[in-house]
């Protein structure tokens, strides 16, 4: 634990200098660097998502051919030096674009030289991210003993604290460096950031001495290929060739242990086939492809939550604008709304370890008291809860603006607190709790040890996906219920015109399928590791 507590602090710090400039990017772009708010906003949503994407590449070096240990340094030096360009860009106006013209407001957008170092600078940081995302917490959990009830629970433990530090980076983000980066400046945000990930990288290696690092075993996407197309090129043979060739490839186990019946398809791969002995893979070869295509299906419906992510932190700050934001005489600024659910995480995060697992674990008996596929599909279920709440709140923020008059006037705000808003949120908090921790838990746990980095990183994976996702949803909704002549929901002179909470009805039902889908897979999935029970 001594040497996970490094890690958990390190997280802080690295969560807090890449949600910093994330958070506000948007504004940074079209105030600072003069670009339109639509291309602004495609270039956040492509720079988060790569960044989450790249953990990917983060996760499989990690296995392939560097440890955890050493692709956080380089990431983090990588995400460093990305700040360092961001920052010194910030700091010389020779180097942004040339202020508009206070007679005509023209602007000029950044361009040339200038602009490629503004995306040499967060592409470098995405990169950074990436790698700093794919293996920091499969490092963490490598220092816990998973062969001791108590190791593994310790290890559940760590990934419920990895997510509380994520988002303590995170609240300090939106609230202290927001602040910091509207009124003192941008560079100062930049700072911040810069000083953030290089005294993470110093507080990292300060635990060098406690930490016990995982040896590379090779590419596990190599393995994966191999089994597949070993399989594939078996299979084709055996039903196209004759019975002596067939006699030929008979099956050589060469494991200790006869290969399981799921998925049998694969168990062709270790048949000795002479054409490509090449190819020929071992029994534990096998089970380990196996055991991660068993989890993508889990992998695939977490998308759809993250999705629902995405149109909170997009939809939500669009309504609370409309609404009153003030809290006595303090006005909260609307992109300020991520506050509430993360500090429901902060609440929530050591109840949920202290005091529902000891519960949990009373009443069913069971080492884990809920078993990681519980805990993903309580935060599904969450997500449905928060759609179903933010039909509700819009329906009801509509009848306000129909009901005084404001309908049609987007300038003033309606005579309705922003804090109904707050309700989505957190659920939207409860639901990143639950998924997100329980998703880096159970590909750890689950996947073979050569894999471990690679299958936590689509944690990762799946946030970047639900915000594409996203993306591509309003997109067909706008397109389909344009047909005709008839107004698509998500357009109009303001959002008043918008028909804002039939799109939240549609995202309920489709949380409520994809809920569905992932009973489906939740209840045939059976579990690898001792000390937990099987769905």
């Amino acid at each position: 634990m001594l040497a996970a507590y490094f890690v958990l602090v390190a997280e802080i710090l690295e969560s807090l200098a890449f949600l910093a400039n994330a958070c506000n990017l948007v504004v940074y772009l079209t105030q600072e660097m003069h670009m339109s708010l639509s291309k602004s906003a495609t270039n956040v949503t492509t720079f988060m998502g790569t960044a989450f994407f790249l953990g990917l590449l983060g996760g499989f070096l990690s296995d392939a051919l560097f440890t955890t240990y050493h692709i956080y340094l380089i990431s983090a030096v990588i995400e460093l030096l990305g700040l360092v360009v961001l920052t010194v860009q910030a700091r010389s106006p020779s180097l942004q674009p040339p202020a508009c013209d206070p007679a005509t407001t023209l602007c000029h957008e950044v361009s040339g030289g200038k602009a490629a170092m503004l995306y040499v600078g967060l592409y470098l940081v995405a990169l950074g991210v990436g790698g700093c995302k794919g293996s920091l917490s499969s490092h963490g959990a490598e220092q816990l003993d998973e062969n001791t009830p108590s190791g593994r629970q310790q290890r559940s433990t760590f990934f419920n604290y990895f997510v509380f530090c994520l988002s303590t980076g995170g609240l300090i983000a939106v609230t202290f460096v927001a602040w910091v980066e509207d009124n003192k400046g941008w560079e100062w945000g930049f700072i911040i950031s810069t000083v953030s990930i290089a005294v993470s990288i110093l507080i990292f290696l300060a635990g060098s001495a406690t930490y016990r690092n995982k040896i590379p075993s090779g590419s596990p996407l190599s393995t994966i290929i191999k089994v597949i197309v070993a399989a594939t090129l078996n299979n084709c043979l055996k039903r196209n060739s004759s019975n002596t060739t067939v006699e030929e490839c008979a099956v050589e186990n060469t494991g200790t242990e006869a290969p399981t019946n799921t998925l049998q398809f694969l168990n062709r791969a270790i048949e000795n086939n002479t054409k490509f002995s090449t190819m020929k893979c071992t029994v534990e070869q096998v089970e380990d492809v196996k055991i991660m295509l068993k989890g993508l299906p889990i992998f695939a419906c977490t998308i759809m939550l993250n999705c629902c992510v995405a149109q909170l932190s997009t939809f939500s700050i669009e309504q609370a604008a409309t609404m009153n934001t003030k809290l006595g005489s303090f006005t909260v600024p609307p992109a300020s709304l991520p506050f509430f659910p993360l500090v429901f995480i902060l609440i929530l995060a050591p109840i949920y370890d202290h005091v529902i697992i000891p519960f949990a674990r009373k009443v069913t008996k069971s080492e884990m008291g809920i078993t990681h596929l519980q805990r993903i599909g309580i935060g599904l279920v969450l997500s449905i809860v928060s759609m179903l709440v933010a039909a509700l709140v819009e329906v009801k923020r509509k009848r306000v603006a129909i009901h005084s008059g404001l309908i049609d006037d987007a300038t003033k705000p309606l005579p309705i607190t922003f804090l109904w808003i707050a309700l989505q949120y957190v659920f939207l908090g409860s639901c990143d709790l639950f998924t997100l921790a329980g998703m880096l838990e159970f590909f750890f746990t689950e996947a073979p040890t050569s894999m471990r980095s690679l299958a936590s990183s689509l944690s990762w994976v799946s946030l970047a996906l639900g915000y594409y996702l996203s993306s591509a949803i309003v997109s067909i909704v706008n397109w389909v219920t344009s047909i005709g002549s008839h107004k698509s929901w998500l357009s109009g002179a303001n959002l008043n015109h918008y028909r804002l909470e039939r799109f939240y009805w549609l995202m309920c039902v489709l949380t409520v399928l994809n809920f569905i889908h992932y009973l489906f897979w939740a209840m045939r999935y059976k579990y690898r590791e001792k000390g937990t029970t099987t769905e």
